[in-house]
């Protein structure tokens, strides 16, 4: 959740060593003059069904999106890359490795009861906790928190998680080494504070309306599988005085078509993404209505790297090579997509990056090489290469895996199989590395390559291609202790040329969000992840 300055305010606060609260919170702002509706309620289409609503149990900005809503965390980023207090007012560290965080007194879950230092320390420990196997359990050692990775691994006990209460509002943070993106990590939705009483008590059902308890600015009230989820604003939220919408309601709608057609039929405020087909006709019908905006996320197809052909890099390379990504880009979406060569971004935090030097050969140049290194690992016209290629169920999805598998087939006489599941579907497959080949998505947690180049690290939650490699661990690990931008850039640039050339993903375009939004809802502003969240938001008369 970072624009490409937040890394450089990021590195001014480690170097000036406190900071307090001296920046505004975010919160709704409506302008003077502004006549608001009676009734603030907002219905936002959310794509999916939630594989959960534990900020511990899920991996994408289908839960993410409600858990930003529900939750607070101990601070927050705005759309311009400004580090904000939330639960934690103010903070201070030593050395840039020793961090304390004072909570903002009068804190409190949506039950009342206060939330407290002890809360922070249980949920770090419980979201590294192996028992947990929560995708995100690498995050915090990424981080660099002390113990972190170790605990995850099953090397070490949660009580040694480098976090501690000092009292009930003091937490105190201890990292191996300085982390200039820490603060803006520290953002990320997983680092939530959760109810320990309260999972005690109903244990995986804790998640259910009658049970649930959050921290943000709302309250979950209902929540009927495969149909909606609502939430009600919390009075109880610290900052609930500069709240607005007093009623959120998300629905799960996968037909991009259905999403359209219900926003037109006055039923949904936000759709979640504009079909790539209908995009040239609603700019020209509904242009004011659209929104389009940058985000830091990559598409990409992943393959299994220990699974048979593609735990060959030639067969994995080939398949890069022959796709060509411009047509994909400019004409199966053609609503500003980049074609991409790089599993993170060119420009990301402060550092850019070099294409592969393939990329820039012309298409008929990487068909032959394509072949010929198809050739070499056993697969001609006499003996294709089949596969399945799995994505989860969407318009979009579909119709970029049809325009894949047509070229695959055109270049180089391969059978791409085509196979679709629904959301937790998938993310089940891919975690139980039960596929060949399967579409896939990064949008970055923070302003930092690490946070694409992570997943491709050995051992880490997130790492379903299971590729592994030494010499690109070893480059990540020496750009985590880079001093300056540059040498960072480095570092990440070795990484980048290592999965160029091994190929465990095929990137193959760089995103932006797309949207229909009401004329009448305020505060509508992306921030570069591609996130928005309600409390933000208000409803214009209309």
């Amino acid at each position: 959740m970072k624009t490409s300055s937040r890394t450089h305010f990021t590195r001014s606060l480690l170097t000036a060593g406190i900071l307090c609260a001296s920046v505004p919170a975010l919160a709704a702002s409506v302008p003077a003059g502004t006549a608001l509706a009676e009734k603030q309620e907002l219905v936002r289409n959310n794509g999916s069904e939630p594989a959960s609503l534990d900020p511990h149990k899920v991996e994408s900005d289908v839960e993410f999106n409600i858990i930003s809503d529900l939750f607070e965390g101990l601070v927050s980023v705005s759309p311009e890359g400004a580090i904000q207090p939330r639960l934690a007012e103010k903070w201070e560290n030593k050395d840039n490795t020793v961090w304390t965080f004072h909570l903002r007194p009068g804190a409190t879950w949506s039950d009342g009861t206060a939330i407290t230092a002890q809360d922070v320390v249980w949920s770090w420990q419980r979201l590294v906790d192996p028992k947990t196997a929560s995708p995100y359990s690498s995050y915090p050692g990424n981080m660099h928190i002390v113990n972190a990775a170790d605990i995850a691994q099953g090397k070490k006990g949660t009580d040694t998680l480098g976090v501690k209460a000092i009292n009930d509002t003091t937490l105190e943070v201890t990292l191996t080494q300085p982390n200039a993106a820490f603060l803006a990590m520290l953002a990320h939705p997983s680092l939530v504070p959760v109810d320990k009483v309260l999972i005690g008590r109903y244990g995986d059902k804790w998640t259910q309306p009658a049970h649930f308890v959050s921290s943000g600015a709302y309250k979950l009230t209902q929540w009927v599988v495969n149909e909606r989820i609502v939430a009600e604003r919390n009075p109880r939220y610290w900052d609930n005085a500069h709240t607005v919408i007093n009623k959120v309601t998300y629905l799960p709608i996968t037909s991009e078509a259905s999403d359209v057609n219900r926003y037109k039929a006055g039923e949904i405020d936000i759709v979640y993404t504009v079909p790539i087909n209908q995009f040239n006709q609603l700019k020209k019908t509904m242009g004011p209505e659209l929104n389009v905006s940058p985000q830091l996320a990559t598409y990409y197809y992943e393959f299994n790297t220990t699974r048979p052909p593609f735990n060959d890099p030639r067969v994995r390379k080939a398949l890069n090579l022959a796709l060509d990504k411009d047509i994909i880009a400019d004409k199966v979406l053609g609503q500003g997509q980049r074609p991409a060569w790089l599993i993170s971004q060119p420009d990301i935090g402060g550092v850019t990056l070099k294409k592969p030097d393939y990329a820039s050969w012309p298409m008929d140049k990487r068909i032959a090489e394509a072949k010929k290194l198809l050739n070499e690992a056993g697969f001609n016209e006499n003996h294709p290469l089949s596969f399945n290629l799995l994505y989860n169920t969407s318009e979009s999805h579909q119709r970029i895996a049809i325009a894949a598998s047509s070229m695959w087939k055109k270049n180089l006489g391969v059978e791409a199989k085509l196979q679709n599941q629904e959301w937790k579907t998938m993310l089940d497959t891919m975690h139980t590395h039960n596929f060949d080949a399967v579409r896939y998505a990064w949008i970055a947690d923070y302003d930092d390559a690490a946070t694409f180049l992570n997943n491709f690290r050995t051992g880490d939650s997130e790492n379903t291609s299971q590729y592994s490699n030494a010499d690109y661990d070893r480059a990540l690990v020496d750009a985590a202790k880079a001093k300056t931008s540059a040498e960072r850039g480095a570092f990440y640039q070795k990484a980048e040329d290592m999965l160029a050339r091994d190929v465990p993903a095929i990137p193959v375009y760089h995103y932006v969000r797309t949207h229909l939004v009401k004329p009448w809802v305020g505060g509508f502003t992306p921030d570069k992840l591609g996130y928005y969240f309600t409390k933000d938001m208000y409803i214009k008369k209309h």
